[in-house]
Protein backbone atom coordinates (compact mmCIF):
# COMPACT_ATOMS: atom_id res chain seq x y z
CA UNK A 1 0.00 0.00 0.00
CA UNK A 2 1.58 3.31 -0.92
CA UNK A 3 2.47 5.33 2.27
CA UNK A 4 0.77 8.32 0.74
CA UNK A 5 -2.70 6.55 0.52
CA UNK A 6 -5.11 8.68 2.36
CA UNK A 7 -6.48 7.01 5.59
CA UNK A 8 -9.60 8.00 7.85
CA UNK A 9 -9.34 6.40 11.02
CA UNK A 10 -12.55 7.33 12.50
CA UNK A 11 -12.23 7.45 16.64
CA UNK A 12 -8.91 8.59 16.43
CA UNK A 13 -8.81 10.36 19.78
CA UNK A 14 -9.69 7.16 21.83
CA UNK A 15 -7.35 4.54 23.48
CA UNK A 16 -7.87 2.10 20.28
CA UNK A 17 -7.89 5.06 17.15
CA UNK A 18 -4.91 7.09 18.83
CA UNK A 19 -2.63 3.86 19.25
CA UNK A 20 -3.60 3.09 15.85
CA UNK A 21 -2.88 6.74 14.00
CA UNK A 22 0.70 6.58 16.09
CA UNK A 23 0.92 2.72 14.35
CA UNK A 24 0.53 4.08 10.55
CA UNK A 25 2.75 7.06 11.31
CA UNK A 26 5.47 4.85 12.58
CA UNK A 27 5.03 2.50 9.68
CA UNK A 28 5.72 5.71 7.19
CA UNK A 29 2.18 6.93 6.53
CA UNK A 30 2.09 10.26 6.10
CA UNK A 31 -2.04 10.88 4.80
CA UNK A 32 -3.59 10.19 8.31
CA UNK A 33 -6.89 12.18 8.39
CA UNK A 34 -9.22 11.92 11.73
CA UNK A 35 -12.46 14.22 13.12
CA UNK A 36 -13.34 14.74 16.48
CA UNK A 37 -17.05 14.26 17.54
CA UNK A 38 -17.66 17.98 17.31
CA UNK A 39 -16.30 18.51 14.11
CA UNK A 40 -18.15 14.88 12.42
CA UNK A 41 -21.32 13.07 14.06
CA UNK A 42 -20.97 10.03 12.76
CA UNK A 43 -24.52 9.33 13.60
CA UNK A 44 -25.20 11.76 11.35
CA UNK A 45 -25.80 9.84 7.91
CA UNK A 46 -25.79 13.29 6.29
CA UNK A 47 -22.74 15.08 8.10
CA UNK A 48 -20.87 11.27 6.80
CA UNK A 49 -22.24 11.82 3.42
CA UNK A 50 -21.05 15.15 3.38
CA UNK A 51 -17.36 14.21 4.93
CA UNK A 52 -16.52 10.88 2.35
CA UNK A 53 -17.40 13.19 -0.44
CA UNK A 54 -15.13 15.77 0.13
CA UNK A 55 -12.43 13.51 1.63
CA UNK A 56 -12.37 10.83 -0.43
CA UNK A 57 -10.15 8.56 1.75
CA UNK A 58 -8.99 4.63 0.05
CA UNK A 59 -8.60 3.01 3.39
CA UNK A 60 -11.10 3.42 6.53
CA UNK A 61 -10.67 1.97 9.90
CA UNK A 62 -13.66 2.07 11.63
CA UNK A 63 -12.86 2.70 15.39
CA UNK A 64 -15.36 4.84 16.51
CA UNK A 65 -17.79 3.64 19.12
CA UNK A 66 -19.85 4.10 22.18
CA UNK A 67 -18.19 1.22 24.48
CA UNK A 68 -17.98 1.16 28.38
CA UNK A 69 -17.82 -1.73 31.15
CA UNK A 70 -20.46 -3.97 32.80
CA UNK A 71 -21.95 -1.21 34.34
CA UNK A 72 -22.54 1.47 31.75
CA UNK A 73 -23.20 -1.54 29.09
CA UNK A 74 -26.07 -2.77 31.54
CA UNK A 75 -27.81 0.54 32.00
CA UNK A 76 -27.30 2.36 28.57
CA UNK A 77 -28.70 -0.30 26.83
CA UNK A 78 -30.58 1.39 24.60
CA UNK A 79 -27.64 4.15 23.45
CA UNK A 80 -25.18 1.24 23.14
CA UNK A 81 -27.52 -0.44 20.57
CA UNK A 82 -28.57 2.76 18.41
CA UNK A 83 -25.38 4.29 18.59
CA UNK A 84 -23.53 1.36 17.40
CA UNK A 85 -25.39 0.19 14.92
CA UNK A 86 -25.86 3.80 13.04
CA UNK A 87 -22.25 4.80 13.05
CA UNK A 88 -21.43 1.31 11.33
CA UNK A 89 -24.46 1.72 9.21
CA UNK A 90 -23.39 4.90 8.02
CA UNK A 91 -19.46 4.80 8.12
CA UNK A 92 -19.79 1.48 6.09
CA UNK A 93 -21.94 2.49 3.19
CA UNK A 94 -20.30 5.85 2.75
CA UNK A 95 -17.22 3.57 2.29
CA UNK A 96 -18.85 1.92 -0.21
CA UNK A 97 -20.73 4.30 -2.23
CA UNK A 98 -17.67 6.32 -2.48
CA UNK A 99 -15.33 3.82 -3.80
CA UNK A 100 -13.16 3.11 -0.49
CA UNK A 101 -10.05 0.43 -1.10
CA UNK A 102 -10.39 -0.80 1.82
CA UNK A 103 -12.38 -0.89 5.34
CA UNK A 104 -11.18 -2.45 8.98
CA UNK A 105 -13.81 -2.66 10.89
CA UNK A 106 -12.77 -3.07 14.76
CA UNK A 107 -15.55 -5.08 16.86
CA UNK A 108 -15.01 -6.75 20.03
CA UNK A 109 -14.67 -10.49 21.22
CA UNK A 110 -18.23 -9.53 23.30
CA UNK A 111 -19.99 -10.94 19.97
CA UNK A 112 -19.50 -14.53 20.89
CA UNK A 113 -21.76 -16.37 22.73
CA UNK A 114 -21.49 -16.12 27.00
CA UNK A 115 -20.69 -20.28 26.84
CA UNK A 116 -18.94 -20.60 23.65
CA UNK A 117 -16.78 -23.50 23.94
CA UNK A 118 -12.73 -21.97 24.45
CA UNK A 119 -10.41 -20.86 23.48
CA UNK A 120 -13.17 -19.12 21.09
CA UNK A 121 -12.97 -19.48 17.78
CA UNK A 122 -14.23 -17.37 15.13
CA UNK A 123 -16.64 -19.86 14.18
CA UNK A 124 -18.53 -19.67 17.24
CA UNK A 125 -20.04 -16.57 16.20
CA UNK A 126 -24.08 -16.65 16.55
CA UNK A 127 -23.91 -20.31 18.04
CA UNK A 128 -25.40 -19.37 20.81
CA UNK A 129 -27.26 -16.57 23.73
CA UNK A 130 -25.00 -13.26 24.47
CA UNK A 131 -23.82 -12.38 28.02
CA UNK A 132 -27.07 -10.24 28.77
CA UNK A 133 -25.20 -7.15 30.28
CA UNK A 134 -23.53 -6.04 27.09
CA UNK A 135 -26.00 -7.51 24.51
CA UNK A 136 -27.10 -4.51 22.99
CA UNK A 137 -23.01 -3.69 22.45
CA UNK A 138 -22.61 -7.41 20.67
CA UNK A 139 -25.82 -7.06 18.65
CA UNK A 140 -24.58 -3.99 16.93
CA UNK A 141 -21.01 -5.40 16.30
CA UNK A 142 -22.69 -8.41 15.10
CA UNK A 143 -24.19 -5.81 12.74
CA UNK A 144 -21.16 -4.26 11.75
CA UNK A 145 -19.39 -7.44 10.81
CA UNK A 146 -22.46 -9.13 8.80
CA UNK A 147 -22.88 -5.86 6.64
CA UNK A 148 -19.35 -5.70 5.91
CA UNK A 149 -19.58 -9.56 4.84
CA UNK A 150 -22.99 -8.78 3.21
CA UNK A 151 -21.28 -5.84 1.08
CA UNK A 152 -18.38 -7.81 0.38
CA UNK A 153 -20.38 -10.44 -1.38
CA UNK A 154 -23.20 -7.97 -2.90
CA UNK A 155 -20.68 -5.05 -4.61
CA UNK A 156 -17.29 -6.87 -4.20
CA UNK A 157 -15.76 -4.36 -1.63
CA UNK A 158 -12.67 -5.33 0.12
CA UNK A 159 -14.38 -4.49 3.93
CA UNK A 160 -12.67 -6.83 6.68
CA UNK A 161 -13.59 -6.98 10.31
CA UNK A 162 -11.20 -7.43 13.28
CA UNK A 163 -12.44 -9.01 16.96
CA UNK A 164 -10.32 -7.42 19.53
CA UNK A 165 -9.78 -8.67 23.10
CA UNK A 166 -10.39 -6.70 26.26
CA UNK A 167 -7.83 -3.78 25.47
CA UNK A 168 -5.69 -1.30 27.74
CA UNK A 169 -3.13 1.84 27.75
CA UNK A 170 -2.21 5.16 27.33
CA UNK A 171 -5.13 7.21 26.52
CA UNK A 172 -7.65 4.72 28.68
CA UNK A 173 -11.08 6.02 30.11
CA UNK A 174 -10.60 6.09 33.52
CA UNK A 175 -14.22 6.90 34.72
CA UNK A 176 -15.72 6.05 37.75
CA UNK A 177 -18.14 4.05 37.06
CA UNK A 178 -18.30 3.89 33.05
CA UNK A 179 -14.55 2.12 32.69
CA UNK A 180 -13.69 -1.37 31.61
CA UNK A 181 -12.06 -3.61 34.77
CA UNK A 182 -8.63 -2.74 34.17
CA UNK A 183 -8.62 0.72 33.66
CA UNK A 184 -11.09 0.95 37.03
CA UNK A 185 -8.70 -1.25 38.78
CA UNK A 186 -5.90 1.49 38.09
CA UNK A 187 -8.43 3.84 39.49
CA UNK A 188 -9.22 2.44 42.67
CA UNK A 189 -5.89 1.09 43.73
CA UNK A 190 -4.21 4.71 43.19
CA UNK A 191 -7.05 5.99 45.05
CA UNK A 192 -6.34 3.63 47.65
CA UNK A 193 -2.46 3.47 47.50
CA UNK A 194 -2.95 7.38 48.11
CA UNK A 195 -5.32 6.79 51.10
CA UNK A 196 -2.71 4.59 52.52
CA UNK A 197 -0.15 7.42 52.52
CA UNK A 198 -2.82 9.79 54.17
CA UNK A 199 -2.04 11.78 50.79
CA UNK A 200 -5.20 13.70 51.19
CA UNK A 201 -3.71 16.57 48.92
CA UNK A 202 -3.21 13.93 46.14
CA UNK A 203 -7.04 12.42 46.73
CA UNK A 204 -8.26 16.04 46.69
CA UNK A 205 -6.83 16.77 43.05
CA UNK A 206 -8.41 13.37 41.30
CA UNK A 207 -11.65 13.91 43.48
CA UNK A 208 -11.33 18.10 41.92
CA UNK A 209 -10.55 16.01 38.31
CA UNK A 210 -13.45 14.03 38.36
CA UNK A 211 -15.50 16.71 39.95
CA UNK A 212 -14.93 19.46 36.72
CA UNK A 213 -15.51 17.05 34.61
CA UNK A 214 -18.89 15.25 35.49
CA UNK A 215 -20.27 12.45 34.08
CA UNK A 216 -18.88 12.62 30.87
CA UNK A 217 -15.61 10.68 29.94
CA UNK A 218 -13.07 11.79 31.65
CA UNK A 219 -10.19 13.87 29.64
CA UNK A 220 -7.31 15.99 30.20
CA UNK A 221 -8.84 18.98 32.11
CA UNK A 222 -7.39 22.21 33.67
CA UNK A 223 -8.43 21.56 37.26
CA UNK A 224 -5.66 23.70 39.24
CA UNK A 225 -8.41 26.25 39.51
CA UNK A 226 -10.91 24.70 40.81
CA UNK A 227 -10.65 24.04 44.36
CA UNK A 228 -13.93 23.99 45.74
CA UNK A 229 -14.03 23.39 49.59
CA UNK A 230 -13.38 19.46 50.39
CA UNK A 231 -12.81 18.02 53.88
CA UNK A 232 -11.36 14.90 54.51
CA UNK A 233 -14.48 13.22 56.02
CA UNK A 234 -15.59 14.13 52.60
CA UNK A 235 -12.70 12.54 50.64
CA UNK A 236 -13.62 9.66 52.76
CA UNK A 237 -17.43 9.40 51.77
CA UNK A 238 -16.25 9.85 48.28
CA UNK A 239 -13.80 7.14 47.96
CA UNK A 240 -16.30 4.65 50.12
CA UNK A 241 -18.16 5.37 46.95
CA UNK A 242 -15.35 3.18 45.01
CA UNK A 243 -15.21 0.81 47.78
CA UNK A 244 -11.99 2.45 49.23
CA UNK A 245 -12.30 2.32 53.38
CA UNK A 246 -10.26 2.59 56.36
CA UNK A 247 -10.02 -0.15 58.74
CA UNK A 248 -8.33 1.43 61.10
CA UNK A 249 -7.13 4.76 62.07
CA UNK A 250 -4.44 6.29 59.51
CA UNK A 251 -1.12 5.35 60.44
CA UNK A 252 1.94 7.11 59.40
CA UNK A 253 3.27 6.27 55.82
CA UNK A 254 6.47 4.76 57.34
CA UNK A 255 4.38 2.42 59.32
CA UNK A 256 3.74 -0.58 56.59
CA UNK A 257 0.51 -0.93 58.62
CA UNK A 258 -1.91 -2.10 56.02
CA UNK A 259 -4.97 -0.17 56.80
CA UNK A 260 -7.09 0.28 53.60
CA UNK A 261 -9.47 -2.04 52.61
CA UNK A 262 -10.43 -1.92 48.56
CA UNK A 263 -13.06 -4.03 47.27
CA UNK A 264 -14.12 -5.13 43.85
CA UNK A 265 -16.58 -6.72 42.01
CA UNK A 266 -17.76 -10.16 41.68
CA UNK A 267 -15.69 -13.82 42.96
CA UNK A 268 -12.20 -12.53 41.15
CA UNK A 269 -12.44 -16.19 39.05
CA UNK A 270 -13.70 -15.15 35.72
CA UNK A 271 -10.77 -15.62 33.29
CA UNK A 272 -9.89 -12.41 31.01
CA UNK A 273 -7.48 -11.94 28.14
CA UNK A 274 -6.35 -8.24 27.75
CA UNK A 275 -3.90 -6.76 25.14
CA UNK A 276 -1.98 -3.62 25.08
CA UNK A 277 -3.31 -1.13 23.06
CA UNK A 278 0.04 -0.97 20.62
CA UNK A 279 -0.54 -4.35 19.60
CA UNK A 280 -3.52 -4.05 18.78
CA UNK A 281 -3.05 -0.94 16.82
CA UNK A 282 0.41 -3.18 15.49
CA UNK A 283 -2.50 -5.95 14.60
CA UNK A 284 -4.55 -2.79 12.31
CA UNK A 285 -1.36 -1.90 10.36
CA UNK A 286 -0.62 -5.57 9.78
CA UNK A 287 -4.37 -6.59 8.35
CA UNK A 288 -4.44 -3.06 6.46
CA UNK A 289 -1.35 -4.06 4.94
CA UNK A 290 -1.85 -7.86 4.01
CA UNK A 291 -5.41 -8.72 5.12
CA UNK A 292 -7.92 -9.03 2.21
CA UNK A 293 -11.69 -10.37 2.43
CA UNK A 294 -10.38 -13.50 -0.13
CA UNK A 295 -7.41 -14.71 1.83
CA UNK A 296 -9.26 -14.32 5.45
CA UNK A 297 -12.97 -15.47 4.32
CA UNK A 298 -14.07 -18.89 5.71
CA UNK A 299 -16.85 -20.79 5.77
CA UNK A 300 -18.50 -21.79 8.76
CA UNK A 301 -20.67 -24.93 9.87
CA UNK A 302 -23.78 -23.84 8.86
CA UNK A 303 -22.35 -22.87 5.11
CA UNK A 304 -22.39 -18.89 6.11
CA UNK A 305 -19.27 -17.11 4.81
CA UNK A 306 -17.61 -14.60 7.11
CA UNK A 307 -14.18 -12.90 6.82
CA UNK A 308 -13.68 -11.65 10.71
CA UNK A 309 -10.66 -12.73 12.64
CA UNK A 310 -9.67 -12.19 16.38
CA UNK A 311 -7.21 -10.54 17.58
CA UNK A 312 -5.27 -11.11 20.84
CA UNK A 313 -2.50 -12.20 23.38
CA UNK A 314 -3.49 -15.40 23.79
CA UNK A 315 -2.65 -15.48 27.17
CA UNK A 316 -5.05 -15.37 29.96
CA UNK A 317 -5.40 -14.25 34.03
CA UNK A 318 -8.07 -14.55 36.68
CA UNK A 319 -9.40 -11.03 37.59
CA UNK A 320 -7.90 -11.68 40.96
CA UNK A 321 -4.87 -12.42 39.51
CA UNK A 322 -5.23 -9.34 37.46
CA UNK A 323 -5.82 -7.59 40.86
CA UNK A 324 -3.01 -8.92 42.52
CA UNK A 325 -0.72 -7.81 39.58
CA UNK A 326 -1.89 -4.16 39.35
CA UNK A 327 -1.62 -3.81 42.90
CA UNK A 328 2.41 -5.01 42.55
CA UNK A 329 2.59 -2.00 39.87
CA UNK A 330 0.94 0.81 41.58
CA UNK A 331 2.25 -0.35 45.14
CA UNK A 332 -0.94 -0.75 47.37
CA UNK A 333 -0.18 -2.73 50.63
CA UNK A 334 -3.77 -2.97 51.84
CA UNK A 335 -6.30 -5.79 51.43
CA UNK A 336 -8.52 -6.84 48.44
CA UNK A 337 -12.17 -7.74 49.29
CA UNK A 338 -14.00 -9.52 46.75
CA UNK A 339 -18.05 -8.81 46.49
CA UNK A 340 -19.93 -11.89 45.40
CA UNK A 341 -23.11 -9.95 45.29
CA UNK A 342 -21.89 -8.09 41.89
CA UNK A 343 -21.84 -9.83 38.61
CA UNK A 344 -18.79 -11.31 37.52
CA UNK A 345 -19.83 -11.79 33.59
CA UNK A 346 -18.87 -14.44 31.39
CA UNK A 347 -16.88 -17.21 33.35
CA UNK A 348 -13.88 -17.30 30.78
CA UNK A 349 -13.08 -15.42 27.71
CA UNK A 350 -10.27 -16.14 25.69
CA UNK A 351 -9.66 -15.66 21.92
CA UNK A 352 -8.45 -18.25 19.92
CA UNK A 353 -5.79 -15.96 17.39
CA UNK A 354 -4.60 -18.77 15.54
CA UNK A 355 -5.64 -17.22 12.22
CA UNK A 356 -3.85 -14.45 12.61
CA UNK A 357 -1.10 -15.75 13.76
CA UNK A 358 -0.42 -17.75 10.88
CA UNK A 359 -1.11 -14.67 8.62
CA UNK A 360 2.49 -13.78 10.52
CA UNK A 361 1.27 -11.47 13.73
CA UNK A 362 1.54 -11.86 17.50
CA UNK A 363 1.49 -10.04 20.39
CA UNK A 364 4.51 -8.39 22.23
CA UNK A 365 3.96 -6.86 25.45
CA UNK A 366 3.76 -8.54 28.52
CA UNK A 367 0.50 -7.72 30.84
CA UNK A 368 2.62 -6.22 33.74
CA UNK A 369 4.78 -4.24 31.67
CA UNK A 370 1.34 -3.34 29.92
CA UNK A 371 0.21 -2.63 33.19
CA UNK A 372 3.13 -0.53 34.01
CA UNK A 373 3.14 1.71 31.14
CA UNK A 374 -0.56 2.26 31.78
CA UNK A 375 -0.22 3.46 35.10
CA UNK A 376 2.81 6.10 33.76
CA UNK A 377 -0.06 6.99 31.36
CA UNK A 378 -2.85 7.41 34.36
CA UNK A 379 -0.11 9.21 36.69
CA UNK A 380 0.76 11.77 33.81
CA UNK A 381 -2.50 12.66 32.35
CA UNK A 382 -4.96 11.60 35.20
CA UNK A 383 -3.27 13.29 38.42
CA UNK A 384 -1.31 16.28 37.66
Amino acid sequence: MNKNSKIYIAGHLGLVGGGIWRAFERHGYTNLIGRSIDELDLINQQSVEEFFAKEKPEVVVLVAAKVGGIQANNIYRGQFIYENIMIEMNVIHAAYKHGVKKLLFLGSSCIYPKLAPQPITEEALLTGPLEPTNEPYAIAKIAGIRLCDAYNRQYGTNFISAMPTNMYGPGDNYHPENSHVLPAMIRKMHLARALERGDFEELARVYRHELAVGSSQLAEVETSNFKPQTSNSDLLDWLAKSGITLTSDLCPPTSGTRNVTLACWGTGSPLREFLYSDDLAEACVFLVENGNYENMAFTDESGTVQSHINVGSSKEVTIKELAETIKAVVGFEGEIEWDASKPDGTPRKLMDSSRINALGWTAQVALKDGIAKAYDDFLTRYTK
